[in-house]
C-alpha cells in the first residue's frame, strides 16, 4: 500500500489534508516538520505533503526535506510557496487576502492536475503567495489574482499548488490527491 506522510507546518488545515489522503484507501500519517531527514525516511514513505501553515517562521526543517529527499512532494499553499524560495522563486503579499474561491486556469494539465478541465473552482489564501517562479519550475495554473497557482520541478516530482485540494469548497481535490498518490506509486 502506497505511504504518504503529510508533514504539519500547523496550519489549519493539516488535519484535513491527512483524512483527504487517508480516504482515497493510502497509508497516511501526520507528522510534525522537525523531524531529521533520516527519521522521515524510516517510516518508510512513498511521498510526501508539506502542509499550509501560518508563516514561514514555522516551517522546520521543510526546505531540507525539499533539497535532500527524492521522493514525489506536493507543498500546499504554504508547501508552495516554501518550496518556490528552496528553489530561487519568491514569495510575497498577495492582492487578496484570507480565503476565497478562486477561479484557476489550468495551463499544463500534467501529472497532478490531469484530468481537472481547462478551469477549476477553488479554495485557497492569497495573503502571500509565489510572486517569482523559480527558475526552470514550470508553470501549471494561474488565477486572475496569482500568476503561479501551481508549479513543478522541472525534473523532480515536486510539484506545489496555492489552493487548498482537501477541502469540499475546491473542485477536482480528490483527484489532485489522487494524481498524486498515483505518482508516489510510480516513482
Amino acid at each position: 500500500m502506497t505511504s504518504v506522510l503529510v508533514i504539519n507546518n500547523y496550519g489549519q488545515f493539516a488535519h484535513l489534508i491527512h483524512r483527504a489522503v487517508r480516504d482515497l484507501g493510502t497509508r497516511c500519517e501526520l507528522v510534525k516538520n522537525t523531524l531529521s531527514t533520516d527519521e522521515l525516511l524510516g517510516r518508510g514513505p512513498d511521498g510526501l505533503i508539506l502542509s499550509g501553515g501560518p508563516t514561514m517562521d514555522r516551517i522546520g526543517n521543510c526546505k531540507q526535506y525539499v533539497r535532500e529527499i527524492t521522493l514525489p512532494i506536493l507543498g500546499i499553499c504554504l508547501g508552495h510557496q516554501l518550496i518556490a524560495e528552496t528553489f530561487g522563486g519568491t514569495v510575497g503579499k498577495g492582492a487578496l487576502g484570507g480565503y476565497a474561491r478562486v477561479t484557476v486556469e489550468i495551463i499544463e494539465p500534467d501529472d497532478i492536475l490531469v484530468d481537472m478541465g481547462p478551469t477549476i473552482s477553488t479554495w485557497a489564501s492569497h495573503a502571500d503567495e509565489v510572486s517569482g517562479l523559480p527558475n526552470d519550475f514550470v508553470k501549471l495554473a494561474r488565477s486572475e489574482i496569482c500568476e503561479v497557482e501551481a508549479m513543478r520541478h522541472p525534473t523532480k516530482p515536486i510539484y506545489g499548488v496555492q489552493w487548498h485540494p482537501e477541502v469540499a469548497h475546491t473542485e477536482a481535490g480528490d483527484t489532485l490527491l489522487m494524481n498524486f498518490v498515483k505518482t508516489c506509486e510510480e516513482c
